[in-house]
């Protein structure tokens, strides 16, 4: 993932309510899926184990973010431990297949959250954040990103 893909995930993050967030986890775990289909293909085995072991990390994070006592969160629990069995069989036998068994299911699971999450109008998870405002300076194609409330403790309340 560059770095400038960090910098958005960062900045959606700071925007997002407890529904986006779900969003941006999915949209970040097929970035890394993505990433190590592409560095496959390049046979570099080393960057693959990486972005395999970012992938996993994201599903843990989903794993971790479930309430089990509900049945639907069980249903989700099994999806994930699919998913996460998926990627380790890409990561021990470099399989293509079990990564896009992967993303399939991901991809899935996004759309379904992307339409909850137009309706979910709850806060942001995060508050006291700066406000970024972009929009289009004097350069002819550049786009500029301003933070207001440049106060000092950048989200955490003191």
């Amino acid at each position: 993932m560059t770095s400038e893909l960090k910098q958005k995930y960062t900045l959606r993050i700071t925007q997002a309510n407890k529904t986006e967030m779900i969003v941006i986890l999915y949209d970040m775990l097929l970035d890394y899926i993505k990433d190590a289909k592409a560095v496959l293909e390049l046979d570099n085995k080393e960057q693959f184990h990486k972005e395999i072991k970012h992938a996993r990390g994201c599903v843990e994070e989903l794993i971790a973010s479930l309430n089990l006592e509900y049945e639907l969160a069980r249903n989700y629990l099994q999806l994930y431990s699919y998913v996460n069995r998926e990627l380790a069989s890409a990561d021990a036998g470099n399989h293509i297949k079990a990564l896009e068994n992967a993303q399939m299911v991901i991809s899935e699971l996004k759309e379904a959250y992307v339409e909850i999450s137009k309706q979910d109008t709850s806060p942001a998870v995060m508050s006291n954040t700066q406000s970024v405002y972009a929009g289009l300076t004097y350069g002819k194609t550049d786009l500029k990103e301003d933070l207001m409330n440049h106060s000092g403790n950048r989200g955490f309340l003191v």
